[in-house]
């Protein structure tokens, strides 16, 4: 193979080159060695490519399940010099708070429909909301949704997600309340983007951060909206760390929230001395899963929590659901061939929300 054909072969193929639950990954430009890499949990994180004869083209041919999405980058050597970066070849590209990574959709792999702004779905409203903290000493400016054909005669279940921010702008979390809300997947529900300050601080089994959403956000939200101001009607939500400052939260106030829905938690736990891998950022959520783990008990009555495959956190997701099932909490847990990534947590939103407030649809069907 020449230059030439290359050109043609590479006009032909979208990369990566999907062909059943084989992956082919390519790189073309002058380089020592070319590396992708990756982070899929038991498998190699950095994975050499091949040069094909004497032509630019590097490839690896790499098995992905059907359904898996990963995201990656590749690393290329010159000489002394080290470089990584997106596949060039790649169009489609994930972004987080940090960074981006191109993705490779597998056989099987579907973008879900309901992310994408619908134009027959009424679009609810976002409204700030700044809320002066006595407990994190600052202030929060949350974001309100308000479902379409909002009514002050209505009362409405209230779910909190942490990490708000992100959420909309990574997870398309507005286009996706529009569009389950419209499709009657979901309850018309009032959604609170709530975003941290120092989050490793507020997020990593905080009492402050759990006085101030149980004692200010709370009464300060069902002062000023309609709510259904019941434990039934109040979902705390989060993934990562969020996913822990929603637990820890229902721990301290267990009378307060009647749902938790949590997204590859970072339930890093010890069952043997206190080394843990996480670094001293962990240090406080193994000493409060560990005491948990210990004594578990009854935060809530539902729990929804996911968790992508090919991350760390599967391990302690899934010793987790017993351990909440155990404590008298009914839980429903799914699993996605995904990492820890935006997009993992977007896509399960459906299966999240619908569960835990369920629309007139739901009920019909399930």
């Amino acid at each position: 193979m020449d230059e030439n054909a290359v050109d043609r072969f590479l006009e032909r193929h979208d990369v990566p080159i999907v062909e059943g639950e084989k992956c082919t990954f390519l790189f073309r430009g002058a380089a020592d060695e070319v590396w992708v890499r990756r982070r899929i949990v038991g498998q190699p994180q950095r994975v050499p490519m091949r040069r094909l004869g004497d032509t630019s083209l590097w490839y690896v041919i790499l098995e992905l399940p059907a359904g898996s999405r990963v995201e990656y980058q590749l690393e290329v050597r010159r000489g002394d010099h080290y470089e990584q970066g997106n596949d060039p070849l790649n169009p489609r590209v994930a972004n987080s708070p940090v960074g981006s990574s191109s993705v490779c959709q597998a056989t099987g792999y579907v973008v879900p429909d309901w992310i994408h702004p619908d134009p027959d779905a009424r679009p609810g409203e976002i409204v700030d909301l700044a809320v002066q903290s006595r407990a994190l000493r600052r202030e929060n400016v949350c974001r309100v949704y308000l479902p379409a054909r909002f009514r002050s005669t209505h009362s409405y279940p209230l779910l909190i997600v942490h990490d708000g921010d992100d959420y909309l702008g990574y997870a398309s979390m507005k286009p996706v309340l529009d569009n389950l809300i419209h499709r009657l997947d979901v309850a018309e529900t009032v959604v609170v983007f709530t975003s941290p300050g120092d989050r490793n601080r507020e997020y990593a089994n905080s009492a402050q951060h759990a006085r101030f959403v149980a004692k200010e956000l709370v009464p300060r939200l069902e002062s000023e909206f309609p709510l259904l101001s019941r434990p039934s009607g109040r979902c705390l939500m989060g993934a990562s760390f969020g996913a822990v400052a929603s637990l820890t939260t229902a721990y301290r106030y267990p009378d307060v929230f009647g749902s938790l829905l949590l997204q590859s938690g970072s339930f890093v736990f010890t069952d043997i001395g206190n080394e843990h891998g996480g670094g001293e950022v962990f240090d406080p959520v193994v000493r409060f899963m560990n005491r948990y783990r210990a004594a578990p008990r009854k935060v809530a009555d539902r729990l929804f929590v996911s968790c992508g495959i090919y991350e760390p956190l599967i391990v302690p997701n899934r010793s987790m659901i017993p351990v909440f099932e155990g404590a008298g909490m009914q839980v429903r847990y799914v699993e996605a061939r995904d990492g820890h990534s935006w997009e993992d947590w977007r896509d399960r939103l459906r299966d999240g929300l619908s569960w835990i407030y369920p629309g007139p649809q739901k009920y019909v069907y399930e």
